[in-house]
């Protein structure tokens, strides 16, 4: 086995010193050298793993062995095969603990690169390839709504458009994309390749119906009695704020980081006044939390001119459920990790704002049922910790603005929408995918669910009627 098989190709990016003082992407992305280099590392196993840890199933061998070979728009569409959104996932998704954490090379050197060379290929094309014509493809008579314009419902409709169903996506925002448009930070996911990925969906021929907020502006009910939509799936993901309800938490300063990174990333308020989207600015910024938002939320408080900013995680960096490459690029951005520590009260300013958080020390006890330990308070532990700005990153709820209003479907105690294996809900011709359902997860398992319900809808309505 030659010597490239041991380390991976690194990856350019902007040094820390530089990116803190803007919002533009971190990594910059392989060339077409180093893309075919990485992707000579991968050994064309004959039952890879890789594809069985990818939830949308991806050809992981045949496309890096199509990179290796310098073809790039094949390997392109051989993502594409089952990837609507190669361009983001190549950028989001936990790679490191899906597709590369099976990966046979692991077991003794490096994992191939795997998100880094599907982020290759997809900006390769968005670069390089011609203009964009309007598809030409066969059509059915059946309607399809799909509901939210997140990573689940764009999958639901790249599927079916494909298999010749008219789609349309109801989005209750001004602009598609759902957490790749409000959640995730610009200088992790840019939004032009957000849109660029859009671009080709509606090209495709799905149309999209922004500000519409179902379940206020039209239901379900409507939709499939009054508007002649043959079925409906529901991907509105799981954007309500979550706090702790500590005492003091109506204090101003405090966020939940839903809004905090909203404001930041689809309204561009980091560019404050030339939009009229303002942002709270603070000084010394506590976030509460130890997921990909909380590490979005910091990084985006470094950016807009923090002095000091805090991660509060109640476990020890082991637990830690973000990925280790947001990290270390929060560790290298000087943001600090206070572990073990959980807050409990927030003190005012006498002007009401926050002036601190009375924070416990923690210990780890026995794992709890997300397999991680279980965090203990350590008695007579409590300190005080001054800050003038809280974001609170520990999840979000669902909306209740759909289910409410949607008679016989069913929920659980989160207020989530059940779902079966294949999507289908308790109401006949609806089905659901993404967190509406699980609760805060990654975007390609929502894009996985959106395939798995796009299948199941294609059969539900191929089948003759009896």
């Amino acid at each position: 086995m030659c010597a490239t098989t041991t380390t991976r190709v690194p990856m350019p990016e902007q040094p820390a010193n530089v990116r803190t003082k803007n919002f533009l992407e971190v990594p910059l992305g392989y060339t077409p050298n180093m893309a075919q280099s990485e992707a000579k590392r991968c050994i064309q196993c004959k039952k890879p793993k890789c594809v069985e840890g990818c939830p949308v199933g991806v050809q992981i061998p045949e496309f890096l062995k199509l990179v290796q070979e310098g073809n790039f728009a094949a390997a392109t569409d051989k993502i594409k095969e089952t990837n609507a959104l190669p361009a983001v996932c190549g950028r989001v998704c936990p790679q490191e603990s899906q597709c590369e954490a099976l990966c046979i090379l692991g077991k003794k050197s490096e994992p191939v690169a795997i998100g880094r060379c599907e982020r290759f290929v997809a900006d390769y094309e968005r670069e390089h390839a011609a203009p964009r014509q309007t598809a030409q493809r066969q059509t059915n008579d059946k309607k399809v709504a799909v509901i939210g314009a997140g990573p689940a419902g764009l999958t639901v409709a790249g599927d079916l458009i494909l298999l010749g169903y008219d789609v349309t996506i109801f989005e209750a925002f001004h602009k598609p994309g759902g957490v790749l448009m409000y959640g995730i930070p610009e200088f992790r996911l840019p939004k032009t390749i957000v849109e660029y990925e859009i671009e080709g969906l509606k090209n495709l021929g799905v149309k999209i119906e922004l500000n519409q907020v179902v379940g206020q502006t039209v239901t379900i009910d409507e939709l499939l009695n009054e508007d002649g939509f043959a079925a409906v799936f529901i991907g509105v993901g799981a954007g309500l704020p979550m706090f702790l309800n500590l005492p003091g938490e109506d204090l101003n300063g405090i966020f939940a980081a839903n809004e905090y990174l909203t404001r930041a990333n689809l309204m561009k308020a980091y560019l404050f006044p030339q939009t009229d989207t303002p942002i709270a600015r603070g000084k010394n910024v506590c976030v509460i939390g130890g997921g990909n938002v909380a590490m979005d939320a910091a990084r985006t408080a470094v950016r807009l001119g923090a002095e000091t900013v805090k991660i509060v995680y109640r476990r020890s960096k082991t637990e830690l459920p973000a990925r280790a490459e947001e990290i270390h690029h929060a560790e290298e951005e000087g943001i600090e990790f206070l572990f073990l520590t959980n807050p409990k009260a927030y003190l005012d300013d006498g002007q009401g704002r926050v002036r601190a958080m009375i924070c416990d020390r923690m210990e780890l006890g026995e794992p709890d049922a997300s397999g991680r330990r279980r965090p203990i308070t350590v008695p007579g532990s409590d300190f005080e910790l001054a800050t003038d700005c809280v974001i609170i990153a520990a999840g979000g709820h669902a909306n209740p603005l759909l289910t409410k209003n949607t008679p016989g479907l069913d929920l659980n105690k989160w207020g989530n929408i059940i779902a079966d294996e294949s999507g289908r809900t308790s109401r006949a011709k609806v089905w659901s995918g993404g967190d509406i359902v699980t609760g805060s997860a990654t975007v390609i398992l929502a894009m996985g669910a959106g395939r798995v319900a796009a299948g199941d809808i294609h059969r539900a309505l191929a089948e003759p009627v009896a």
